[in-house]
């Protein structure tokens, strides 16, 4: 019997999810890895500092921090980066491609160096977002990428079929990127602003260790779905939530 502490690997464990994430693996006892364009200074991750954005030097990257391991029982891709709320007609194609170049194929490119690699990865998370469905004004170039990574997750289930693959919304979480969206950007002109706004503070907008407990207890239920498939995180904890945002009732 295997007693070996299970394997996971997390990108962009700097901040927000993804050090919650890193913090709360460790905590149970995964031997965890990660990567972040700035350092990291959590003991016990062992850490790269990579650009997932630069293609070239992501495999070489990689090859250093995991070509040793034996397997990967989890891969969480939570790096992206957000863009301006805006007007789709005044985004240029110039930050558009910025985004999908780090939300989109930075993750195309781990996904390819963990096919190369060859060895078992049980469970890939690619961290997606309700935006990716719910069109909701001003969230053009975060919108249209996470919904081209829950096509992403769909394409790969069926050339990886040995590796359980979900695209997750983990729900709102209190992040630097929140505060953001909840003290400089123009909530009037773009109305989705104001249920953020409404839900920080309260148990529906929890900080990034909260959420990482959150999207740890749901891993074994979403390998119950079909691989490659959209979950929204509220469907599975919080039904109600989930109907009041989608218009549906969970499991529809």
């Amino acid at each position: 019997m295997d007693t070996s502490p299970p394997i996971a690997f997390v990108t962009g464990t700097s901040s927000g999810l993804g050090r919650g994430l890193a913090r709360v693996l460790l905590d149970e006892g995964w031997l965890v890895h990660g990567c972040s364009r700035r350092p990291s200074d959590m003991e016990g991750l062992r850490h790269a500092r990579i650009d997932l954005a630069d293609h070239a030097a992501v495999g070489p990257a990689l090859d250093a921090l995991l070509g040793a391991l034996p397997r990967l029982d989890l891969v969480v891709l939570n790096a992206g980066v957000l863009g301006r709320i805006r007007h789709l007609t005044e985004t240029p194609l110039e930050d558009l491609r910025a985004i999908f170049e780090v939300n989109v194929w930075a993750n195309k490119t781990v996904m390819d160096w963990l096919h190369r690699w060859g060895r078992p990865v049980r469970q890939v998370v690619m961290i997606s977002s309700g935006a990716a469905v719910l069109g909701n004004k001003g969230w053009g170039g975060y919108a249209l990428s996470k919904a081209a990574l829950n096509m992403l997750a769909r394409l790969y289930a069926h050339e990886l079929p040995d590796t359980h693959i979900t695209a997750l919304a983990p729900g709102i979480i209190d992040t630097a990127m929140m505060q953001h969206l909840c003290e400089e950007a123009d909530a009037e002109t773009f109305p989705a602003l104001k249920r953020l706004r409404a839900a920080r503070g309260t148990p529906a907008m929890p900080g990034p260790e909260e959420a990482a407990r959150r999207v740890v207890s749901v891993l074994r239920a979403l390998r119950e779905r079909p691989s490659g498939s959209f979950v929204d995180i509220r469907e599975i904890l919080d039904p109600e939530a989930y109907a009041a945002l989608y218009g549906r009732p969970a499991g529809r």
